[in-house]
């Protein structure tokens, strides 16, 4: 006949290697068995896995995996009043195939509240998957940044609105944080986003607004820029910035707009024929370029630095 263990009666360290032997989904069901469980479980965090955690607004799932993608665990949020308990440490949940479902009053108040028991029982990097939804975006983007947390991705609407303006100026101070930034915008996001602070790499899809000076400025090791509204002066001014020791955690430069043209305006004292292909050695000469040019539908510019 078995007996129970008394885990929680182990000494801290052996009981921190305990948990962090635990799969992501053992963890998780474990910390949702009591107050004091969760509270030793948090206490542990230090010791813990660092997870990735895949937030799905449209589908309310958020996705718990190991680096490797080998060990993955998934929670949905569903809003169903008549389960929810007075004790927030008898969670209401149901097994699935993959995780668990979850019960809340409102939607809002259950993603928010997942995540924020995930960050005190992982290290977390966070990834915000292209589709979501607005009721919950917004909170939880503001949330994270509040708390300083890591991003694996994340994708940034800029859609006219005052509370995409809002959002853009409480957190655009902080994008150090983030590791691949992803601003989806309208050509005229009606006010002239600022950055003081900047990702490891960057992607804009409809990057009319984006200025030269903002980009003279950028630290990022990636850059990619569709319908952009630079021209071939443009270009000329970009690559003798980075010839001449800017851009100096470049690697790789993607520009494209209908404005780079054929037209006789040189870049680099070449025209587009001539610069693709070509291999442009920076002035100290400790890098070099390849530059490739595709012209399709817009003209674009590839720039591969070694």
């Amino acid at each position: 006949m078995s007996s129970s263990f008394p885990l929680l009666r182990l000494p801290g360290l052996v009981l921190f290697d305990v948990f962090k032997s635990l799969r992501i989904g053992e963890k998780i069901k474990l910390s949702l068995c009591s107050k004091k469980t969760s509270t030793q479980i948090n206490n542990a965090q230090f010791y813990s896995q660092k997870v990735i955690v895949d937030l799905d607004m449209l589908s309310h799932k958020i996705r718990v995996c190991s680096k490797n993608n080998q060990d993955i665990f998934e929670i949905f949020t569903y809003q169903d009043s008549g389960k929810i308990l007075n004790n927030t440490h008898q969670l209401p949940i149901e097994c699935c195939t993959t995780g668990i479902k979850t019960f809340w009053k409102n939607d809002q108040e259950g993603f928010l509240s997942v995540i924020q028991h995930l960050l005190k029982i992982f290290r977390c990097k966070i990834s915000i998957s292209d589709n979501y939804d607005s009721d919950l975006y917004q909170p939880t983007i503001s949330m994270l940044f509040d708390r300083q947390v890591e991003f694996k991705k994340l994708t940034i609407c800029l859609d006219g609105s005052e509370d995409g303006k809002l959002l853009w100026n409480q957190i655009s101070s902080n994008f150090e944080l983030v590791e691949y930034l992803t601003i989806v915008s309208l050509s005229n996001p009606g006010f002239n986003p600022v950055f003081t602070s900047w990702p490891r790499n960057i992607s804009f899809i409809s990057s009319e607004w984006v200025t030269l000076e903002s980009l003279l400025a950028c630290t990022c090791t990636t850059i990619k820029l569709d319908w952009s509204d630079f021209g071939n002066k443009d270009l000329d001014e970009i690559l003798k910035k980075w010839k001449t020791g800017g851009f100096s955690n470049l690697k790789r430069l993607v520009i494209s707009s209908q404005n780079i043209k054929n037209n006789g305006e040189l870049i680099l004292g070449m025209n587009l024929m001539e610069l693709n292909g070509k291999i442009i050695q920076a002035d100290d000469v400790l890098k070099k370029s390849t530059i490739r040019i595709d012209s399709h539908i817009q003209t674009t510019l590839y720039m591969h630095i070694k």
